[in-house]
């Protein structure tokens, strides 16, 4: 049996870096087993559908390296499908769910549901005040054959709900956590039909799951209650179902499910910072999943290699930023230069920066390279591609007389135009610089921090060394220069 996996996002807005997971682990096990990845677009609740979302998760998975094989693909500006199985977007599937639908009413493993919102309401209320689950109580599974032509007849709106077995248990054996068992009676005749024609999840994804020969579906634990209807379901049609595997959740620091109201969830946000796709899939990979030992590092081959369903932990995971902004320091690192600054270009033009000198910007990204943890944080240092303006006190060192600070830079010009252009590297400024500290019997701090200040405008900054090296002879004589003018 070849493996076959699907990841199947709501198009709502954006891809959350927990779907993010779901779809690499689906990746992964595709790689491992030399299976196939789908990817599939659930849009039947038109309610929360977001227009241009389907593009917006197909760029983020694009992005984030996780080429599947079949399912819906931009070309250009159009969405196509490829794969012998589709159309791969639900919306576009309506007479098949109607179809099973029907199917499973000729066979009376579903029936017509006429109730009206206000009853169901009022329903739950009243469920609710004796402290009961909230669910169906089955009126309309008892109507007559007549009783429902007659309502059919009449055009009353209605639904299609599942007749679910109110004895008996349905068990599964998850892939992560083992024997799941729930008890029949404890589920509810859940509508897999709505009265605008468009299927319930609950009907769509067996149906599609089957016609697609998915194989293994991965998703949240929150879907583990889900299960039972959908083997149910599978059972009613006489399919095989596919194996499962409800992963665990993925957790704030304070143990809360991760949602916006804390922080960034959408992997747009984690480009937009900086991070680079390595970094967050090796992240997310690890939110649940320990490969063994003290391996934290991994490409996506590696994942694959490594990848087993009995590594998955059952427990919560906890998004921890600052191991995020650890592993994304170590992807930077491991760029060339030229590289690195090729990615900080645009977050540089971000910032504002309208002009970015190709020499300039490789000098900063040699310096900088080391010290970022994400490629936003570039923003910090738009100083070095842009005038500055910083108030005098700021040239201020301890009870040294401005008078004094301003020959020391005097000095420090007329030393620094004797330069060579094979001397302009913060390593043989620092030794120049230095020498003329000691020749000169000058204080240490009265030369470097006005000129640190003079270079960056900034309490802290790389050293002034690598600020000169940065800018280039002509912009570091110019800003200390307009030092000396701002100390009178």
């Amino acid at each position: 049996m070849k493996v076959r996996v699907r990841f199947s996002p709501s198009p709502t807005g954006y891809l959350h870096v927990g779907g993010l997971r779901t779809a690499l682990y689906d990746y992964l096990v595709a790689k491992h087993y030399h299976g196939t990845f789908v990817l599939r677009i659930e849009d039947t609740d038109r309610k929360r559908f977001v227009p241009g979302s389907v593009e917006t998760l197909i760029k983020a998975l694009k992005w984030a390296g996780l080429k599947y094989q079949e399912g819906p693909m931009l070309v250009g500006k159009k969405l196509v499908s490829k794969g012998k199985f589709g159309p791969y977007v639900q919306s576009q599937r309506l007479p098949l769910y109607q179809k099973y639908a029907q199917e499973l009413l000729k066979t009376d493993q579903a029936y017509y549901c006429f109730c009206d919102e206000q009853r169901l309401e009022k329903l739950r209320r009243e469920q609710a005040l004796r402290k009961e689950p909230t669910r169906y109580d089955g009126t309309c599974r008892n109507l007559t054959k007549t009783e429902v032509e007659k309502l059919l007849k009449n055009k009353v709106p209605y639904v299609v709900r599942f007749k679910t077995p109110i004895t008996g248990e349905t068990k599964f054996t998850d892939l992560i956590r083992g024997e799941v068992v729930w008890r029949n009676e404890l589920l509810d005749d859940q509508v897999i039909l709505k009265s605008d024609g468009f299927p319930t999840y609950h009907l769509a994804n067996v149906v599609d799951d089957h016609l697609m020969q998915i194989t293994h579906v991965i998703r949240g634990e929150e879907w583990i209650p889900s299960t039972p209807k959908h083997l149910l379901t599978y059972q009613a049609f006489g399919w095989t179902p596919p194996a499962y595997a409800h992963l665990p959740l993925v957790l704030n620091p304070d143990k809360s499910k991760l949602s916006k109201r804390q922080g960034d969830v959408a992997v747009e946000d984690y480009e937009r910072n900086g991070y680079l796709p390595a970094a967050l899939l090796n992240f997310v990979a690890l939110l649940g999943w320990n490969p063994g030992g003290d391996l934290e590092v991994m490409s996506l081959v590696e994942m694959a290699k490594l990848f087993s369903w009995e590594q998955i932990n059952k427990a919560g995971a906890v998004f921890d930023t600052q191991k995020l902004d650890w592993l994304n320091s170590h992807y930077l690192r491991e760029l060339t230069v030229k590289e690195f600054a090729k990615k900080l270009k645009p977050y540089l033009v971000a910032g504002g920066v309208s002009q970015v000198p190709a020499k300039q910007l490789l000098a900063t990204a040699k310096i900088l390279q080391s010290r970022l943890k994400k490629l936003s944080e570039i923003k910090e240092f738009v100083y070095l591609f842009q005038p500055i303006n910083y108030p005098v006190d700021l040239l201020d060192w301890k009870q040294t007389t401005r008078t004094k600070l301003k020959a020391n830079l005097e000095l420090l010009v007329k030393h620094l135009k004797q330069s060579k252009a094979t001397d302009w590297s913060a390593t043989k400024l620092e030794l120049k610089i230095k020498e003329l500290i000691v020749s000169q019997q000058l204080n240490t701090g009265e030369v470097l921090w006005p000129m640190r200040v003079a270079l960056s405008g900034q309490k802290n900054s790389p050293t002034p060394f690598e600020l000169a090296e940065i800018l280039g002879l002509a912009e570091t004589l110019k800003r200390l220069k307009l030092a000396q003018e701002k100390l009178g």
